[in-house]
């Protein structure tokens, strides 16, 4: 039974789930919105990089070139999230059962990647710089104004994107705002860098002109330690790992349902935004197939409850509880049988149990088939309860058709004189009334309502009922069948 399903930088699988907020908007919208940002995103890191390669290229400076190269990367990493979210929010097909959103955790994993080799790319080269081949910088305003307007840039890039992330759930979009959040930082450090060049040169410090190559080199370490964590969350996803704690919350509120017996199973996985969630439920098993459904759309609303949009499948298996009666289990493997009983009742002899029972069989089938079919039923009814000595069924035939009055009388008046006479002689019946007699065939059937004190217990009704039938149809033996509906005083409306 199937129902359908946050992100925090830099990525969203560190919540366990999307943001509710996400439900207020329509897919269409949200799925415009992803593509609307990203693509401006990838827009800005097109101006960036070319004019930070510029500065770059005019000062000399390996703080600006490697930030040009980091922008470059952004480039990249930019164009992926852009066709990523784009192919992501297509619907399910025959060969993507559970949609395409795993696209966009691919595309952060590949982000993270391009991170990582800009990173040692701009150390090798900083190592180079301070050890092997020394760079004297051109100093220029250019570069520093370039540097100042990435920073806004890159502020407004990643707020926007981180924006867009929480309300969607996007991995590739959480990556990209925490991408570009880094950039602001990495800028910070080259802008620190080429200061204390400047300044080392004018005052003719020496040491500081290995300022830009160390700042590159603190900034890349800073954003390699960033970039592990966030390709160990991209490839997490991948392979179907979500937080422990999420699917705890998801097993205690669902067992927290009324009626659950216990989470046999829980699996949770999560593509792009989406989760997906299967689970196998305990159930008693006498629980009725409509009782059964009740139970599985209540868990169902239980895991929204921690997983908001999830997809939620829910499997239920039959177990046997520990408040079980032997009645309940007689009628547990009737169940199974798929077969009726009623008049089920257990005596006890000489510390022996025996049952008694009905069983209602197909009216068309044959004596040998059924009494075949019982004598199995009665052998497992053994087998699963062992307190049970023996078992005594009594066939019966289930009508196949519907009773149709017959021509004759729809009331017979001295089966219903009978019926008042007989239940007079009773000093606990307050009466019997609503008699109804009625003819289908060559059966004659009748029916009546009997009132009862309120505070008579169920086993005295019963009896009592049972007594009632027994000797009307002593009285009427042409009665075929006696249905008597017990109610109490309170309830009499005559």
């Amino acid at each position: 039974m199937r129902s359908r399903p946050e992100c925090a930088a830099p990525s969203a699988s560190t919540s366990g789930e999307r943001r509710p907020d996400a439900q207020a908007f329509g897919q269409a919208h949200i799925s415009a919105e992803k593509r609307r940002v990203a693509r401006g995103s990838m827009l800005a890191a097109a101006a960036m990089t070319l004019l930070k390669l510029a500065a770059g290229l005019l000062s000399g400076s390996l703080g600006v070139l490697s930030d040009a190269a980091h922008s470059g990367l952004d480039l990249i990493a930019s164009a992926l999230t852009y066709f990523s979210v784009r192919l992501s929010d297509k619907p399910a097909d025959e060969d993507h059962t559970y949609g395409h959103g795993k696209v966009e955790n691919l595309s952060a994993f590949t982000e993270a990647g391009l991170m990582a080799v800009s990173c040692a790319w701009i150390i090798w080269e900083a190592i180079d710089r301070i050890f092997f081949h020394p760079v004297v910088l051109h100093h220029s305003l250019w570069p520093v104004l370039v540097l100042v307007a990435s920073i806004g840039v890159d502020s407004w890039r990643s707020r926007r994107l981180r924006a867009v992330a929480r309300l969607t759930g996007s991995p590739a979009l959480a990556t990209d705002a925490f991408h570009f959040s880094s950039d602001i930082w990495s800028t910070l450090a080259v802008l620190a860098g080429l200061g204390m060049t400047w300044l080392g040169a004018r005052s003719g410090v020496g040491w500081l002109r290995y300022a830009d190559p160390l700042a590159a080199i603190v900034v890349s370490l800073m954003i390699l330690r960033m970039t592990v964590r966030l390709g160990h969350e991209a490839a997490g996803a991948l392979i179907d790992e979500i937080p422990a704690e999420t699917r705890r919350r998801l097993v205690r509120e669902v067992e927290r349902v009324e009626g659950v017996l216990a989470v046999e199973q829980a699996r949770v996985r999560r593509a792009g935004a989406d989760y997906f969630a299967d689970l196998t439920l305990a159930l008693p098993r006498r629980s009725t197939f409509e009782h059964t459904e009740e139970l599985v759309q209540a868990a169902t609303a239980a895991a929204h409850r921690v997983l908001p949009t999830a997809d939620v499948v829910i499997h239920t298996v039959p177990r046997q509880t520990r408040a079980e009666s032997i009645f309940d289990r007689v009628r547990a493997v009737a169940a199974r049988n798929n077969v009726s009983v009623h008049e089920l009742s257990i005596q006890s002899h000489n510390s022996r149990l025996r049952v008694e029972l009905h069983v209602e069989i197909e009216e068309n089938m044959r004596l040998r088939e059924a009494h075949g079919f019982v004598s199995s039923l009665e052998a497992e009814i053994l087998r699963e309860v062992p307190e049970i000595d023996a078992v005594l069924t009594h066939i019966e035939s289930e009508p196949a058709t519907i009773e149709q009055p017959g021509e004759s009388a729809v009331e017979d008046r001295r089966a219903e004189q009978t019926m008042r006479t007989v239940a007079a002689g009773f000093p606990d019946i307050v009466d019997v009334h609503a008699i109804s007699v009625s003819h289908a065939g060559d059966h004659i059937s009748l029916t009546c309502h009997c009132t009862l004190p309120d505070e008579l217990p169920m086993y005295r009704v019963h009896e009592i009922i049972t007594a009632l039938e027994d000797r009307f149809k002593l009285e009427c033996p042409e009665v075929y069948r006696v249905t008597i509906h017990p109610e109490p005083v309170t309830d009499n409306t005559r």
